[in-house]
């Protein structure tokens, strides 16, 4: 059957989808996946799992791929702005047209399957689909994908023979489905581990460390640990963290990487040690430095206006860490013998997470000279009031609540002024948000 749906009826259809299904088990994926060809079940595939760093893991091994010529493709989640954002070729966003014209070939496998009675693919399932389809059609040879949620049961799961797994820090996220405890949502992450296929992962928790271990070991999969000492600061600057890893290599030589979030020498540190193992030779130092310096992942630290900083942290972990790399930024500011200006802090959050505790983190481990609230546009939004009473809770700099973001953020400009620094945090949802609104020309603030 033939469609001539127009892009923006297609990412319409796609938003409506968990209107009518619901989150399917695994051998509905797979089914689903069957019905489209089996597409891209001879690629090299890498499996990335974990609480938070996933998409920066994923972009810094990206990055290392690209500077060996290898052809990859990329499949992530949420997107920030567009849809197109969660399918790359080679590092590129596919187009519109391309997408189009994967959602119509996976539309009508779905239509064939209603007609047998077979449930409508959930909304990551869909997507998932598209992706596989595109992969196929453009015959990448290194496939990287992220897991949705958890890892045991997300669709990206439904791949069997991945070449490679990673899993990233894993903290208190997403309770209600993965379990309470860091070692109940340590087994749901470590259900990506396969049978006998290498496994690079965070061992910055020993508690869930020791999950993963033990999971890999009863499937024999070769397993490294990459613990908190392996790396170490060299120079944190206010667009940069330099650092050396310790375990393997030389500790003279240098990484770069272009965050101000030291979280991000964990990640980089596991891109380089799996794709390391992935292409089974010694890394090519000079190309690896190049292509980690040159990596970008949007919203993870990054600076979208001068003093103007977008960083997804969405949860207590991710808040926490945060934090730390607040505090180290000041500190190099302090020994340059420079002020840093202004600290604001712009903050919203949905209704599903911790923020009384992420906002308790915020005000006692930064000291922030004024805060903006305001209430996200998705209908899960938490309540400005109620973020704003809580902030009073625990400080008492001045707190502001606006209505719109576009208020909130003209405000949050005005409170940081020439020479302060506006940090956006909260929800990934915010910052896509922002992301529209500064493409729409605010570039004047």
């Amino acid at each position: 059957m033939a469609y001539e749906m127009q892009y923006e009826e297609i990412v319409s259809y796609i938003a409506d989808i968990p209107k009518f299904t619901t989150k399917h088990p695994l051998e509905h994926t797979r089914e689903f996946i069957r019905r489209l060809g089996n597409p891209c079940h001879d690629r090299k595939v890498i499996h990335v799992a974990g609480t938070n760093g996933k998409g920066s893991v994923c972009a810094f091994m990206q990055a290392i791929l690209l500077c060996e010529g290898k052809h990859v493709g990329l499949f992530t989640s949420p997107h920030l702005v567009k849809i197109n954002e969660r399918i790359q070729i080679d590092g590129i966003p596919v187009t519109d047209e391309e997408f189009a014209a994967g959602f119509e070939r996976v539309k009508t496998v779905v239509d064939k399957m209603a007609e047998e009675g077979i449930p409508h693919p959930s909304y990551f399932e869909f997507l998932y689909g598209i992706g596989m389809v595109i992969f196929e059609e453009k015959k990448v040879e290194y496939l990287i994908l992220e897991t949705g949620l958890g890892g045991r049961l997300d669709a990206t799961n439904s791949f069997e023979h991945p070449i490679m797994t990673v899993i990233t820090s894993i903290g208190m996220d997403h309770m209600g489905i993965l379990g309470n405890t860091i070692e109940e949502i340590a087994a749901e992450k470590a259900g990506i581990i396969k049978e006998w296929v290498p496994i690079c992962y965070d061992g910055t928790s020993e508690a869930a460390a020791e999950v993963i271990r033990m999971t890999a070991e009863k499937k024999h999969a070769p397993c490294r640990k990459i613990g908190k000492d392996a790396f170490e600061i060299r120079k944190i600057t206010d667009k940069q963290v330099a650092f050396s890893i310790v375990n393997g290599y030389d500790k003279n030589i240098i990484w770069t990487v272009t965050s101000t979030g030291i979280y991000q020498m964990m990640n980089a540190t596991l891109a380089v040690s799996a794709m390391e193992e992935v292409l089974g030779k010694p890394l090519d130092t000079g190309k690896w430095q190049k292509a980690l310096e040159g990596a970008r992942w949007p919203g993870r630290m990054e600076e979208v206006l001068p003093g103007v900083i977008l960083d997804g942290a969405h949860n207590l972990p991710a808040i926490e860490r945060f934090s730390e790399s607040l505090r180290k930024q000041k500190e190099y500011f302090a020994e340059k013998g420079e002020e840093s200006g202004k600290t604001v802090i712009l903050f919203s959050a949905v209704d599903d997470k911790d923020y009384e505790q992420m906002i308790h983190t915020l005000c006692s481990e930064q000291s922030a000279d004024s805060y903006v609230v305001t209430k996200l546009a998705d209908k899960r939004g938490a309540s400005m009031e109620v973020l704003t009473d809580i902030f009073r809770m625990y400080t008492d700099k001045p707190v502001y609540t606006e209505d719109t973001l576009e208020a909130a953020f003209h405000k949050a400009m005005q409170e940081k002024g020439e020479d302060g620094r506006l940090y956006c945090l909260g929800s990934l949802y915010l910052i896509g948000e922002l992301k529209g609104l500064i493409g729409e020309g605010y570039a004047e603030f």
